[in-house]
């Protein structure tokens, strides 16, 4: 047997466990090996129930005192256990008779499960255990236990099972080391082979701690493999994308020279020097792949436009792609006023635009007399076909997954040319996540806020002052502000204790009658939800209650203060985006995060943060302390990079490395990059073939 036969070559896999396999993206040997555990449990030794905590996993020897059948909203199995220090309850709430009569008076078994705290004793709910004979003393595990991703009818006990057949194949077959020695002399890293072995199976006397937190040299030396995979999978989309040809868009740009001097302002120097980036890359003939990074406020949108003007002034036209129906369409009104007064039309298409509108737009877009098209997910719909295609721009990128936006590129391509890409992102990312999530793009940063612009105040106040603060916002209205109220939750819910925005609303506009109250939320009808945004815009609602729907787009520059209820429930990224919506003009802005107490020390953190800075970038470090990359990038959602073993915050220290024998890899061991990615990413590395 060879590490690439597939699994159904071990015993006991047949094409049905085979299936499920696959779900964890295992469909080889070595996927197999390659399929980590993500904890251990140390069932190497035996504790007594006298001494066991809540929390802890631990195996027991106990005698069986008494075995009853409790009958209430769920019929359960109780067994009474002891070991002379102490007594336990086991409860099983799926059990069989012959399970009721092997729990016997008297009867030893062997215990291995979670201890929680029961009504009268310490419990386990549904531990593992094994009667213990006589005659045959039970043996303990030789090593620690490890714990895998699982999937619906793959047990743990058939992974180990299955991972032992696996690891016997490398007592004759050794991984390939597809990293030259050489390239790892600053690291004092244990073989491929090893740390594989070491990883499944670490033997009794390990410092479980260690093991725990993931630094054992092992682990460190398959994190780093893993992360060089991939940096490379990206590496190599960039270098395929080289080899296509874009539109070749000359900078020379009369419709963009007409919009500047119509803006009101003058672009700050960090807008004008990602504007000259990015009119450098559309005038050459390979595909701009470039992301800007810019804090809320910052004005990456009249970039954007002066992207999409440079593309339309040749004849090419220009697709803007937002995540949400709310986002999409404030950029539908803003091209809408910037664009059609240059003699440019703009549509619409989202999937809310139906029938005749529909068709019309389709039209439009097919037969090229859009020029400039914005709208969301339904962009890249099948029956949406492109006269000529020069120019993706693609906001809040990470709300996105990557295979989106290689579909609404196939969009454009045409005979052997793709469409340039603009990624926008007003989440902005720490140098370590940019480094390995988005190698394929050129970075653009806009680091400087518009003048005028006054960091907002940030404050904490425990709801029990809601009082306070609801004559904070009748005051700051009867100056001429306006006031954001946001509530983390539509309806009531008993779960999280939220306010409801409805019952918000209506308190409020009981409680400050001299001013007109609004509110709006996700399930509310575009149309209705447009009106509302727009009204309060005008100035026709002083004060909008609001879920969070508008946390990004939305642009009200005379509203100055922002009330977050229950805000020790939303991320730091949420928070900042949130906080974003005042201080766009030049009234002093501030924003009041309003907790429940008692604060956990992870929500006081993120409070902390919000109070003690105003950089996006700090914010977002902070996040990734605090939450790690999946969620910070949204990739949680979209599914398109999770790690198996390596860890970005605890392993930021491996990423130059990680750069520079990528680099080396690329230039002297082409042959050894396929392998790599192949045995990282499996299929995963789909979206490195474009």
């Amino acid at each position: 047997m060879t590490l690439t036969e597939p699994v159904t070559s071990l015993k006991g896999v047949g094409p049905r466990i085979a299936d499920r396999l696959q779900a964890l993206d295992i469909r080889s040997v070595q996927d197999l090996l390659f399929h980590l555990p993500r904890r251990y449990e140390d069932r190497t030794r035996i504790t007594a129930i006298g001494s066991l905590h809540p929390g802890q996993h631990a195996v027991i020897d106990a005698e069986v005192e008494l075995a009853d059948i409790k009958y209430g909203r769920r019929r359960s199995l109780l067994v009474r256990v002891s070991d002379g220090t102490g007594f336990l309850t086991v409860r099983l709430f799926h059990f069989s008779n012959s399970q009721l009569s092997a729990f016997s008076r008297g009867s030893r078994f062997r215990f291995f499960g979670e201890v929680r705290q029961g009504s009268a004793t310490c419990e386990m709910v549904h531990p593992e255990y094994d009667l213990l004979l006589v005659d045959e003393p039970a043996e303990l595990e030789d090593r620690l236990t490890p714990v895998y991703p699982a999937t619906e009818g793959v047990s743990q006990l058939l992974l180990r099972r299955y991972s032992d057949q696996a690891l016997a194949q490398l007592d004759t077959t050794n991984l390939p080391e597809l990293i030259p020695e050489s390239l790892l002399s600053d690291w004092t890293f244990p073989g491929l082979s090893d740390a594989v072995r070491f990883v499944h199976r670490p033997p009794v006397g390990e410092d479980f701690a260690e093991l725990e937190a993931g630094h054992h040299p092992a682990q460190q030396r398959l994190a780093f493999e893993e992360l060089l995979a991939h940096h490379l999978s990206l590496k190599v989309v960039r270098n395929r994308s080289k080899d296509k040809q874009a539109p070749v868009l000359p900078e020379d740009c009369r419709l963009c020279r007409q919009f500047e001097t119509a803006l009101p302002f003058k672009l700050t120097n960090a807008q004008a020097r990602v504007v000259k980036e990015i009119a450098a890359d559309l005038a050459h003939g390979h595909p701009m792949m470039r992301l800007i990074q810019g804090d809320v406020g910052s004005g990456k949108t009249v970039v954007a436009a002066l992207a999409a003007l440079q593309t339309v002034a040749n004849d090419y036209q220009v697709a803007i792609m937002a995540p949400t129906e709310l986002l999409a369409e404030q950029h539908y009104q803003n091209f809408q006023s910037w664009l059609e007064p240059l003699g440019l039309h703009v549509g619409w298409l989202s999937g809310k635009v139906k029938g005749k509108a529909r068709v019309a737009c389709l039209t439009g877009v097919s037969e090229g007399t859009a020029q400039v098209v914005i709208g969301t997910h339904a962009l890249f719909q099948e029956d949406v076909v492109f006269h000529r295609l020069g120019l993706i721009i693609i906001d809040e990128q990470h709300r996105f997954g990557v295979h989106q936006r290689l579909a609404l590129r196939d969009k454009g391509a045409e005979n052997q040319w793709v469409p340039h890409q603009l990624i926008m992102t007003a989440t902005p990312i720490p140098r370590t996540l940019a480094m390995t999530f988005y190698a394929d793009l050129d970075h653009s940063i806009i680091d400087e806020l518009p003048p005028g612009r006054t960091p907002v105040q940030t404050v904490a106040v425990v709801d029990s002052r809601r009082d306070e603060v609801i004559q904070r916002v009748k005051h700051a209205c009867a100056e001429g502000s306006q006031t954001y109220w946001v509530c983390a939750l539509i309806e009531q819910s008993d779960v999280l204790q939220c306010q409801a925005a409805e019952d918000v609303a209506v308190m409020l506009t009981q409680g400050l009658p001299e001013l007109t109250v609004g509110l709006v939320h996700g399930r509310m009808k575009a149309k209705e939800k447009s009106a509302i945004m727009a009204d309060f815009k005008a100035g026709g609602i002083d004060l909008l209650v609001a879920t969070t729907v508008i946390e990004v787009g939305v642009d009200v520059p005379n509203a100055s203060l922002m009330i977050i209820e229950n805000a020790e429930r939303l991320g730091l990224a949420q928070l900042h985006q949130l906080r974003g919506r005042v201080g766009r003009g030049s009234k002093q802005s501030s924003c009041v995060l309003m907790y429940q107490g008692p604060l956990s020390v992870i929500a006081r953190k993120r409070l902390d943060v919000m109070r003690n800075t105003n950089d996006g970038f700090e914010v977002a470090r902070e996040d990734l302390e605090l939450r790690g990359p999946g969620e910070v990038l949204g990739t949680r959602q979209t599914g398109d990079i999770q790690f198996k073993i390596a860890d970005l915050t605890r392993d930021s220290g491996m990423l130059d490395d990680v750069e520079r024998v990528a680099t080396c890899l690329l230039v002297d061991y082409p042959q050894h990059i396929s392998p790599l990615i192949q045995r990282w990413l499996g299929t995963a590395d789909r979206y490195g073939h474009v």
